[in-house]
């Protein structure tokens, strides 16, 4: 989207969202379809790049309100029916297929390029009649006392040149991500001591995949000694997202730059050795620290949270995209309830929150159970093979119901040590 094709701003809006990925993407949409005014401000140049690019079953529901299932259906993206995991980065386990558990049209997913997944969404939020604007900076969230009521924003003057303009709303949603704009500037995050990760990933052509059914499917390989682990999620074009993910000390031990951490775990891991065998690399190494994180209050007066910018969560179980859709679909229900009673609390805005962290609470403690060295899912699942159900639930999604406690009572104390 050009600035000389970007939407005039109103002076004020029902709902303004700050953020255009999933979060505020399916936030937006779903309010204006409710009937609510409703602004998306996103700071990028859209199509944006974006990690995380795997799709859980679960997300077919959300993105079947949306109505975008069958544009899904239409795409280039690899379909993804299974997960597998490989320990001691060699050993396979038997894959997790989807219909195998859940035989429904939810069983089939997708692994897909971000920039144009977002950009699908955002033009779905469009069509629901939301306005979109991007390269539109928010510098600061306007207060009457505890109450939000509009934000700042820096966009492209009549001539090109950055202007600063005041948006007033009845709801700010925050959907910026990881940069968590309101709860950075309100106080509000903490991070999981556990699991302050950092990753290094890249793209590279003509890496092996599996035949068939199984060439869709996101692969997850612990290196020797479970130090760290790679990703491997086919993209449409024969291209392949390969990441590898660790303690922030292990994976740049010694000053290493990003070329020669992954090349030093990936001598740790044959399975991926063997996938990259006859690959090229088409993007540069890129890094990002994945430290979980949470906000500890998800709404107030006037505002919520939704997506990573509520909190994030290790990536190993492709989560993201997942909490940013549902959490998005939460809070826009929330709102629509806040504008029938004309009740803008932190409680009617919130009523949501209580389900939602039941939710990312259960992928918490499996992402706590992967990383624990003395942990084995296949010893595991060998020993309770009554649990197994369990483990596919919260592996497609399915984390939204109350059965999980023997679960992970038989699984013991799962919390890996703290990084000294």
């Amino acid at each position: 989207m050009t600035e000389s094709a970007q939407p005039v701003l109103d002076e004020a809006y029902d709902v303004v969202v700050i953020g255009g990925g999933p979060a505020g993407a399916s936030t937006g949409a779903l309010t204006a379809e409710h009937g609510h005014s409703t602004l998306i401000l996103e700071r990028s140049e859209l199509p944006r790049f974006h990690v995380g690019e795997s799709l859980i079953p679960e997300t077919f529901w959300t993105l079947k309100r949306l109505g975008l299932v069958e544009r899904l259906h239409e795409s280039a993206y690899p379909r993804k029916y299974s997960v597998q995991f490989f320990s001691e980065g060699l050993k396979p386990s038997a894959p997790f297929y989807f219909d195998q558990y859940k035989d429904c049209e939810s069983s089939q997913t997708w692994q897909v390029w971000r920039d144009s997944f977002d950009q699908m969404l955002l033009d779905r939020a469009t069509e629901l009649g939301a306005t979109v604007h991007a390269k539109a900076q928010v510098i600061d969230a306007h207060f009457d006392g505890d109450q939000a009521t509009g934000v700042r924003v820096k966009v492209a003057g009549p001539n090109g040149e950055r202007i600063e303009k005041d948006i007033a709303c009845k709801v700010l949603v925050d959907a910026t991500g990881q940069s968590a704009f309101l709860a950075s500037r309100l106080g509000l995050k903490e991070t999981d001591p556990a699991l302050k990760k950092g990753t290094v990933w890249s793209y590279f052509e003509n890496a092996h995949r599996d035949p068939g059914k199984d060439e869709g499917a996101t692969l997850i390989m612990q290196t020797a000694g479970k130090q760290s682990w790679f990703w491997f999620i086919p993209l449409p074009g024969n291209i392949a997202s390969i990441g590898c993910t660790a303690d922030m000390d292990v994976l740049f031990a010694g000053g290493a730059t990003a070329e020669e951490a992954f090349n030093r775990e990936l001598e740790r891991c044959p399975a991926m050795v063997d996938r990259l065998a006859d690959a090229t690399q088409v993007r540069d190494y890129m890094t990002t620290k994945d430290y979980t994180y949470y906000a500890r209050q998800g709404a107030g007066p006037g505002w919520t949270l939704v997506g990573d910018a509520y909190g994030f969560i290790d990536p190993v179980y492709s989560s993201g995209v997942f909490l940013a859709l549902k959490s998005g679909e939460f809070a826009a229900d929330a709102i629509h309830e806040a504008f029938q009673k004309n009740d803008f609390s932190a409680e009617c805005l919130g009523s949501w929150l209580d389900e939602h962290s039941r939710g990312v609470d259960v992928f918490r403690k499996l992402v706590y159970a992967f990383y624990n060295p003395n942990f084995s899912f296949g010893r595991f699942l060998k020993m309770h093979p009554e649990f197994r159900s369990n483990v596919t639930d919260i592996l497609i999604g399915d984390v939204f119901k109350p059965d999980f406690t023997e679960c992970f009572e038989a699984m013991g104390d799962v919390t890996p040590p703290v990084p000294a």
